[in-house]
């Protein structure tokens, strides 16, 4: 009975120095890294509240403002850093886990394409050889960071696109859900793993997205499936109001793609399906009279399947992401409803205009052979 209780004693002393070092340990590794947090706090940026708990390190209240423009692009109800308990001690930094609760992003696109967002650029008039000095002392200085797992919980992305047209278009995610694994700093070209959920806003209903795959974050190299589920059509509406004069009522789109992106070449295939369409008869859609569509479209309970595939160099001037997509799918939609798009061949991709015109004059050419056909009957 005596050996057994001495053996307890010495057991929960053990204990009691393993607990005690444990949080010791914690302790200074979430010091370190509030140290770096503090340190990376630039103009706009401010935070409410850091607190230091045993096993991680909290910061609430996060927020930026351009100083520029007093535009507010993020605001982050609270982050939680989890961090490896002996990294610190090798000269490196180890985050479990780094999860980011309620954050709400905004950035736009100005017509002339250019991204504004919560990140500041600085230019300074500095002689390229003390740039180079300085990136150089800097890297040396870098401490490697590895996080294990970042997450975002219940977040909001607004995004405003103004040269999506002359009504700007407007992205609204809400319940976003992310998780990437693998994030190495400086970085390294390594496949990251990543999954995203959210709930898209529609005018009349939310619709669902869901992607999930890899990405190199160095390269941005890129291998994912994309699941889009019932997003109301006319949220992207100022996309293709340019091709579309007819009055789109109502309708919902669901998606299936295979996203590929590899030394800047994008190659996805996939198929688009809106159901639901209610369009007036006045006006054309991809070229297509509105008659035309809605008589083909009687038979398929107003829906239609569309077939695309796009494929270009990113990094090609020439090559025009929106542009290319939208003449995959005034094409898979001839298609799709019997119009004899085969018979073009590929004077529709080339015509004697290039990408939307080619295809405009393709499909006008083919609705005047219809016409002649139905008139000798």
């Amino acid at each position: 009975m005596y050996k057994m209780k001495k053996w307890l004693i010495i057991a929960g002393v053990v204990l009691l120095v393993f607990a005690g070092g444990y949080l010791v340990l914690s302790f200074y590794a979430v010091k370190f890294i509030q140290a770096q947090v503090q340190k990376a706090v630039g103009p706009g940026f401010t935070i409410a509240q850091i607190k230091v708990k045993a096993t991680h390190l909290s910061i609430n209240g996060i927020r930026f403002e351009d100083p520029r423009t007093r535009q507010n692009f993020l605001q982050i109800e609270e982050m939680r850093i989890y961090p490896d308990l002996f990294s610190f001690l090798q000269k490196r930094l180890q985050i479990r886990e780094w999860i980011i609760l309620k954050p709400s992003f905004f950035f736009y696109r100005t017509r002339e394409g250019v991204f504004i967002g919560p990140w500041v650029s600085i230019k300074k008039e500095e002689k390229s050889g003390e740039v180079s000095g300085r990136e150089e002392k800097k890297k040396g200085e870098a401490i490697p960071i590895k996080i294990d797992r970042l997450r975002i919980e219940k977040g909001s992305i607004d995004f405003d696109d103004m040269k999506a047209g002359e009504t700007p278009g407007q992205i609204r995610l809400r319940d976003v859900w992310l998780k990437i694994e693998n994030i190495d700093y400086p970085l390294v070209s390594s496949q990251s793993s990543i999954e995203l959920k959210g709930r898209m806003k529609g005018k009349t209903k939310e619709g669902e997205i869901v992607t999930k795959g890899w990405i190199d974050l160095k390269t941005l190299d890129m291998e994912t499936s994309l699941k889009i589920r019932e997003v109301d059509l006319k949220v992207f509406e100022p996309y293709y109001r340019k091709r579309v004069s007819a009055d789109i009522e109502s309708g919902h789109l669901n998606v299936d793609a295979h996203i590929a992106i590899k030394k800047s070449v994008i190659d996805t295939p996939g198929k688009l399906e809106a159901a639901d369409l209610r369009v007036k008869e006045e006006g054309t859609i991809f070229y297509i009279p509105a008659k035309t569509l809605l008589s083909r479209l009687k038979d398929k309970g107003n829906r239609v399947e569309i077939q695309f595939h796009v494929r270009g160099n990113l990094d090609d001037p020439r090559f025009k992401l929106q542009e290319t997509f939208l003449m995959r799918i005034g094409i898979g939609l001839a298609e799709a409803i019997g119009l004899p798009i085969k018979t073009v061949g590929e004077s529709l991709f080339e015509g004697s205009g290039k990408g939307s015109e080619g295809l405009a004059e393709g499909l006008r050419s083919i609705e005047e052979l219809r016409k002649k056909k139905e008139k000798k009957r």
